[in-house]
């Protein structure tokens, strides 16, 4: 029994000591989007993109960008989208007051089916403002098969 107890014991310190330092930078900054002494104002930009129209399979890639408006450093410490056909990426430094950030999203068109798009970002930031969601719209049509392109000619 000592042995499990002294075994277990080795296994957590072993794990302990495994933690990636980028845990530790994203608990400080969630830390600071929980102080209010530390809260901001953000303006987004451009909240709300159309891709337009694109056949399934393609990639979009869209960019929101925000701006401090506010006289305390803005830190986006998460974002996260509404389904698996979107990966999202952010602006990881602190964003100084005047300045501009961004978050980044590719859409794989090839997850669903085609017509009509809505698909939304939620970004937790420290600011006084209710955190956006971020949204992307468009339509994604049917790739054109052979047969569809000899009826054409």
């Amino acid at each position: 029994m000592n042995k499990t107890i002294l075994s277990s014991a080795i296994l957590l310190i072993l794990f302990s000591a495994c933690s990636s330092n980028t845990s530790n930078v994203a608990a400080q900054s969630e830390s600071v989007g929980k102080d209010s002494a530390n809260f901001t104002s953000v303006l987004w930009i451009d909240s709300i993109v159309n891709f337009g129209t694109v056949t399934k399979g393609q990639k979009v890639h869209i960019t929101y960008k925000c701006k401090n408006v506010g006289n305390k450093p803005l830190f986006i410490y998460s974002v996260r989208p509404g389904c698996g056909c979107t990966v999202a990426d952010y602006t990881k430094a602190a964003i100084a007051p005047g300045g501009t950030g961004e978050v980044n999203a590719e859409f794989d068109s090839n997850h669903g089916v085609p017509g009509e798009v809505r698909k939304s970002i939620t970004v937790q930031t420290n600011t006084v403002n209710p955190s956006p969601l971020l949204i992307f719209t468009g339509t994604v049509t049917q790739p054109e098969t052979s047969a569809d392109s000899s009826k054409k000619k």
